[in-house]
């Protein structure tokens, strides 16, 4: 049996377990194996014998929010298992727990033999991918420890300490060292014919910097319960369609998943927030525009989500220039992390600003939330950052100067600052890379709609109508800059960008759905750009490929040039529907439902760009999150833009 990994999620905490509960600390390419708090792996080993060998398993772990699994002695089919051991775990905030139940099946006393060999290694998650980068991180002391009940690994570097504490009720009997750095737990198990006991590990995981009092929940059950009834908090009073059930069952798990992708973050006062991660394993951090666009496709449901994102982005927006970190004044966050890497500034990401799209959609969301919910005070405690960031749109990204938002590949970070943030996911038909500095389509859409919305809560909240017949007056000269520009008459289509000389970068791509979405194109440019990417070489069956399959620079498995992104055919439903292309709105979206009942109603990250037509099943991306906040947020998006047709 292949071991794959089964995600468990908690906030920003989460584990990486095997089929059997197992990590054994393999550094995989697609998911890390370990359990990871704040991007670094807290547990690195965590592996279970019974009587000296690996037991066989009878259940795998299945996917979910709990890991539950089955096993047996080995042996063969003449002697039946002695035993069979119920293993179940959980994850909780900077906690695992896990219950072994050993059960006899002899009707004689019987006598077995556990253990569990654990380590910490405390690696960055930075380490971990698979990239080829190595990092130098000199001083460190590792120390491990035996307590009454457990174990304890600890790690210090100069200022940043970390541990992990491991105990065990009953206690074991001997932690015995193994020659690896890893440590051992034994226990020797006296079982009554057909008799039952249970062994509960509980794990705490300590960040540095981590100054909370914090509990590790008594048993796997009690950290079910608590994710079941936060679930329920997020589900409750959401009108699923009724007549498309499959839509609601991916309303249920996408609110479900948003509810576990919950991570804390403060406002401009120093307030407690609750935000939406990016998605797991790799991004279980604040991203400005994932948050934004999540809290955008849930706004109508869920108010609350963005209500937390942008005070959150506020707090965490640059004032200054930053080289390494790509800040410059009023310009939104793309990406925080807390981990060891960044706190050193071996990588940029401690506060990184490679994206020139988060501000803008920072705009559109404060706009959109004012006129969904009428809560103009937050316009109000806002109006310094959206000004602020309004300035950065005109100033340093470009408006003013260039006419377009631009952004510059930055060699410590991305290279690509738009949301095909790949190498190579800006380019030309036949492959061939942008050059220079770019202007990204979708980028100016959003400026567009930005400049838009600001202004009409300038007018409404901040009383300031010069401002606000300003920005109305900029977004009505982009909107004709762009189609003079970017429309190429020879494929009636928009180009994926400019490149630094100002010319065409032709790709054919799904980005100009964004364009529908924002509202930049006169109405005739847009009916004929959305009955185009419904045509066969855009259109999987499973949604709108990123690139047109005609092209030379189309791959099925690229992350960016000829794939299918759940987020990306959200904003294309939308866009459509916008246009009143109904019947096409709803052609994307049921391939999208149909997509996510093929995989227990939740939608990955990005899946392949191979067509319906060719394979039933959608195809998987390789190193897809599973969990992800703005393909769990797409059936909310879709049921705005279609109802429960």
């Amino acid at each position: 049996m292949t071991d794959r990994h089964h995600l468990l999620v908690h906030g920003e905490t989460f584990a990486a377990v095997g089929d059997r509960g197992d990590i054994s600390g393999v550094r995989g390419n697609s998911s890390p194996d370990g359990l990871f708090v704040r991007d670094a792996r807290h547990l690195s080993r965590w592996q279970l014998t019974i009587d000296g060998a690996v037991p066989e398993v009878l259940t795998p772990v299945a996917d979910g929010d709990g890991a539950r699994c089955v096993l047996v002695p080995r042996g063969g089919r003449t002697e039946p298992p002695a035993h069979t051991l119920f293993r179940e775990q959980a994850v909780g905030d900077a906690s695992f727990v896990e219950s072994l139940r050993v059960t006899s099946n002899r009707p004689v006393p019987t006598t077995v033999r556990l253990a569990i060999t654990a380590d910490a290694d405390f690696a960055d998650q930075f380490e971990l991918r698979s990239d080829h980068r190595t990092y130098t991180k000199t001083g460190v002391v590792r120390s491990r420890q035996v307590l009454d009940d457990g174990v304890e690994f600890s790690y210090r570097r100069g200022e940043w300490r970390s541990c992990t504490a491991i105990t065990s009720d009953p206690a074991p009997d001997g932690v015995e060292e193994t020659g690896t750095g890893a440590r051992r737990l034994v226990w020797t198990l006296d079982l009554e014919p057909h008799g039952t006991t249970e062994l509960v590990l509980r794990i705490i995981a300590r960040p540095h910097g981590e100054k909370r009092a914090l509990r590790v929940p008594r048993s796997p059950a009690a950290v079910n319960e608590q994710l079941l009834a936060l679930e329920g908090e997020f589900v409750e009073g959401v009108a699923f369609p009724t007549g498309w059930p499959e839509l609601a069952a991916a309303c249920a798990r996408g609110l479900a998943d948003l509810a576990a992708l919950q991570v804390p973050a403060t406002g401009p006062d120093g307030e407690e927030l609750r935000v939406p991660a990016a998605g797991a394993p790799w991004f279980l951090t604040l991203l400005g525009r994932d948050a934004l666009l999540t809290s955008l496709f849930a706004l109508p449901y869920r108010p609350r989500l963005a209500a937390a994102t942008l005070p959150a982005l506020a707090a965490t927006q640059a004032t200054r220039t930053g080289t390494s970190s790509v800040a410059q004044p009023g310009k939104i966050v793309h990406e925080v992390r807390h981990g060891e890497l960044a706190h050193f500034g071996q990588v940029p990401f401690r506060r990184y600003y490679g994206s020139v799209d988060a501000t803008p959609l920072f705009l559109i969301l404060l706009g959109a939330y004012v006129e969904r919910t009428g809560d103009s005070a937050l316009a109000r405690r806002l109006e310094p950052h959206a000004r602020a960031a309004v300035g950065w749109m005109l100033d340093h990204g470009g408006l003013t100067s260039r006419g377009y938002l631009v952004y510059r590949a930055d060699r410590g970070g991305l290279a690509n600052q738009n949301w095909k943030d790949s190498p190579g996911a800006i380019c030309s038909a036949d492959g061939t890379r942008a050059t220079g500095p770019v202007m990204a389509a979708g980028a100016q859409g959003y400026a567009y709609d930005a400049l838009r919305r600001t202004a009409s809560v300038a007018r409404a909240v901040w009383e300031d109508e010069t401002y606000a017949a300003l920005l109305e007056q900029a977004a009505a000269d982009l909107r004709d800059r762009f189609q003079r520009d970017f429309w190429m008459p020879e494929h009636s289509f928009p180009a994926l960008a400019l490149d630094g000389e100002g010319r065409q970068v032709d790709a054919l791509a799904s980005d100009a759905g964004h364009l529908l979405w924002s509202g930049l194109l006169d109405k005739e440019y847009g009916e004929v750009v959305g009955r185009r990417l419904v045509e066969p070489d855009f259109f999987s069956g499973w949604g709108v490929r990123t690139l047109a399959s005609d092209q030379p620079a189309y791959h099925p498995l690229s992350y960016h040039r000829g794939s299918v992104w759940p987020h990306d055919n959200a904003l294309i439903t939308l866009g459509l529907a916008r246009y009143g292309l109904h019947d096409e709105a709803r052609t994307v979206a049921h391939a999208l439902v149909d997509a996510a009942t093929a995989t227990g109603h939740r939608l990955p990250e990005v899946l392949a760009g191979y067509g319906r037509d060719t394979h039933a099943e959608p195809v998987p991306y390789p190193h897809a999150c599973v969990r992800e906040s703005r393909s769990a947020a797409a059936p909310l998006a879709l049921l705005t833009a279609v109802g429960g047709a």
